[in-house]
């Protein structure tokens, strides 16, 4: 079982996750390195009827999430996330002495800005305890309604990307490897990609659709003891067989109630 301090955290992660400046990327992928990772029950689960949020994750497993934030440039999370849960996206979870000092950039992915500008997030940046969070939305929405201003006099920075229809998921979906392009472009190197089930199942299947090492490099999973059933929600329900890329194992820690497994994709 690891020990979860800070010390012994930060040596785990690491030797698990890879580190920025990795020229091959630089060079030939024009992306940041990317961390998927997300906590789900034994059935599979990673929030509640609707979407609802669960805690999932024990103190140790939570603290070894927040310290993985402090290693990223950026954390994206989905607008479903965004709304169902009003994240906060810091390393609060830390205790305040041994905190460091970075804070990762949130990203909201947000097709067609639903973000509410009284969230945590913009709140957080106003009261200047958190980041300026960046919106990601289809470069073609029309901003004639003003939900664009809106989001930008709270605080957002809004940046557009082309989308098209993924008709699995839904109408109006960003292609993935033109938010990762974008986001290298803006000068994010490293990004920690957190949910909720329409975001991770789209990584996945765009790894199994184009070369797994394009698009993630670390799959890193906390597993609670605990089952949620059919009310729950899941990751893999809308993916077929051949949207599943193959793992490689990497590690397997316990800490405390849990069990947190690092993967690459091969």
């Amino acid at each position: 079982m690891l020990a979860v301090g800070g010390q012994r955290v930060t040596e785990f992660l690491s030797s698990v996750l890879p580190v920025p400046g990795d020229s091959r990327l630089e060079d030939e992928f024009q992306r940041p390195l990317v961390t998927l990772t997300f906590a789900q029950s034994l059935d599979a689960k990673i929030a509640g009827k609707g979407g609802k949020q669960l805690i999932l994750s024990g103190r140790e497993s939570m603290l070894m999430t927040h310290w993985m934030r402090t290693k990223h440039d950026a954390i994206l999370v989905g607008i479903g996330t965004a709304l169902n849960d009003d994240p906060q996206l810091n390393s609060r979870h830390i205790p305040e002495d041994e905190r460091p000092s970075h804070l990762p950039r949130p990203v909201i992915l947000d097709t067609n800005l639903r973000l509410r500008p009284d969230c945590k997030l913009l709140k957080n940046y106003r009261e200047r305890k958190g980041r300026r969070p960046w919106v990601i939305c289809d470069a073609n929405l029309s901003s004639g309604d003003g939900r664009k201003s809106i989001l930008e006099d709270a605080g957002a920075r809004v940046i557009g990307v082309p989308s098209v229809d993924v008709i699995w998921i839904s109408s109006g979906f960003i292609v993935i490897p033109d938010l990762l392009k974008v986001l290298y472009n803006f000068g994010i190197k490293s990004l920690m990609v957190e949910g909720g089930a329409t975001v991770i199942g789209s990584f996945l299947a765009e790894c199994a659709r184009t070369k797994p090492n394009t698009i993630i490099d670390t799959l890193i999973i906390t597993i609670a003891p605990m089952l949620i059933g059919d009310d729950g929600v899941g990751y893999g329900e809308k993916l077929l067989a051949t949207q599943i890329p193959s793992l490689k194992h990497i590690q397997t820690e316990v800490m405390g109630r849990d069990v947190v497994i690092v993967s690459a994709l091969k």
